[in-house]
């Protein structure tokens, strides 16, 4: 009996040590998570609409945890109060004009609070400063958002479908030129009824330039064209060789 007695006592001892150390240790690592046992100061910033923020979620600067979310209460109908609890040790690149805005873990993930970088000028905040905050985007907007895109592309898909259908029943103008093989060929000799006008408006003006009347004319033309050249080629080569002495 007595050895049954002592082995109870000791099971008994070891799960109280066991229970005891899992506490401390719980204790510790919360502790730590909530900055508990670190120096910290307040900050403060007011929201229309936290978005599921709740007390104990964590606050980023530059990417890195830096505090967690103290409280959070109403002020009146348009304002929610969010206090935080940020790590001294980060408090000089915290500036006054930082700006707080509120984001996720991820796509969904745990809210959390985010604290932009402010000017290299402004000085740090103190101890219960209040911060401009940044209103978040609701993900219910953007999916309403993207709906409505989605809607659209619809009636756009659907449009261009009735189009090519029409297109290749030879409706529509675009139609009956792709599928009337007439018009093709009408469209085919007006191109080349134009080449042939061009060449015939080619021939007449060459006709012209041999014409006593006119031919006057074309020669001065062609002075002034062939003195204007070789103004540019003189110019050309007087810039080239300041160029070169340059060099």
């Amino acid at each position: 009996m007595d050895t049954q007695s002592n082995k109870f006592k000791v099971r008994l001892g070891l799960f109280i040590i066991a229970g005891m150390t899992l506490f401390v240790l719980g204790i510790f690592i919360i502790g730590k998570q909530k900055n508990l046992f670190n120096p910290v100061f307040r900050l403060t910033s007011t929201f229309y609409n936290v978005s599921g923020l709740q007390v104990g979620n964590n606050i980023r600067f530059s990417g890195i945890n830096v505090g967690t979310v103290d409280n959070i209460r109403i002020i009146n109908d348009s304002t929610v109060k969010v206090d935080m609890l940020i790590k001294k040790e980060v408090r000089q690149f915290i500036k006054t004009d930082c700006e707080v805005a509120i984001g996720s873990e991820g796509l969904i993930g745990d809210r959390l609070l985010m604290i932009t970088q402010g000017s290299t000028g402004a000085a740090s905040a103190k101890d219960g400063q209040q911060l401009e905050s940044a209103e978040p985007v609701e993900l219910d907007a953007i999916m309403a958002s993207l709906q409505i895109t989605a809607g659209n592309a619809e009636i756009i898909s659907q449009q261009l479908a009735e189009i090519m259908v029409n297109i290749n029943g030879g409706k529509g103008t675009l139609g009956r030129l792709i599928q009337d093989s007439t018009i093709a060929e009408n469209l085919s000799q007006t191109m080349v009824n134009i080449k042939r006008s061009s060449k015939g408006l080619d021939e007449n003006m060459e006709a012209a330039k041999h014409n006593f009347l006119l031919k006057g004319y074309f020669n001065k033309k062609a002075a002034a064209a062939a003195k204007l050249k070789k103004e540019t080629d003189k110019k050309n080569a007087a810039d080239q060789k300041l160029l070169d002495k340059k060099k």
